[in-house]
């Protein structure tokens, strides 16, 4: 894929993002592996307004690789160290949606009480713990929370998701807040009975037979 054509498709997963209800406004943020680091959403720029000249290229350090005239994200950082510490992987999408941002202000996890809490890659989707937004500590925390996941909440904050490809970190988040809607309300009638460790695996076999969840693009070159 091209630089612009990468640019393009980030920018039309962003306004994705938005217009599915995962995130409002200028929050959340969006990246993407390019040569020499990252592509990522800029700083407080509403996505309607966005194009891709504003996306900002920047190296693991946060360093701009060319000249955008805008700021990236203030979460740089937790999509660098989440990318760099998987390589396997290609995008990162962080947003605030409404359910599992909830779940998140109480500390709380997702547990293994649907099949589908399987499609981030483990048993259940952990929450990381507090931390300031922007900060090494926060992506710290989020890193050890995706180990062996595609998908954690953040503590009183919101949601990160990652995937091969930008479709499939969309794909993702769009499932876990799908489960985190669900959770909350079998809550209202209890905490819900767990599908035993046994039955998950069976249910990671099935995907692995079905390729469930598997990108339908390559990650971009330049990796």
């Amino acid at each position: 894929m091209t630089d612009q054509a990468l640019r393009e498709h980030l920018v039309a997963v962003a306004r994705r993002m938005n217009a599915s209800g995962l995130n409002q406004g200028t929050s959340g943020n969006l990246s993407v592996r390019c040569p020499g680091g990252l592509l990522i959403t800029p700083s407080s720029l509403p996505y309607e307004h966005m194009g891709p000249s504003d996306l900002v290229a920047i190296n693991w350090q946060g360093q701009p690789l060319q000249d955008a005239g805008r700021r990236p994200s203030s979460e740089w950082r937790l999509h660098a160290d989440v990318l760099a510490a998987r390589p396997e992987l290609g995008a990162v999408l962080h947003c605030h949606p409404i359910h599992g941002t909830a779940l998140a202000c109480h500390d709380k996890g997702i547990p293994p009480f649907h099949y589908m809490t399987a499609v981030a890659g483990g048993d259940d989707i952990r929450c990381a713990p507090y931390a300031t937004f922007g900060t090494e500590e926060l992506s710290r925390l989020a890193v050890e929370a995706m180990a062996d996941r595609q998908a954690c909440l953040l503590a009183r904050h919101g949601l990160v998701s990652a995937g091969a490809s930008l479709d499939q970190a969309l794909r993702i988040a769009v499932e876990v807040e799908t489960l985190a809607r669900m959770y909350l309300q079998a809550l209202q009638l209890g905490e819900p009975p767990l599908l035993t460790p046994a039955q998950m695996q069976a249910v990671h076999a099935q995907f692995q037979g079905l390729d469930y969840g598997q990108p339908d693009e390559h990650p971009p070159s330049g990796l």
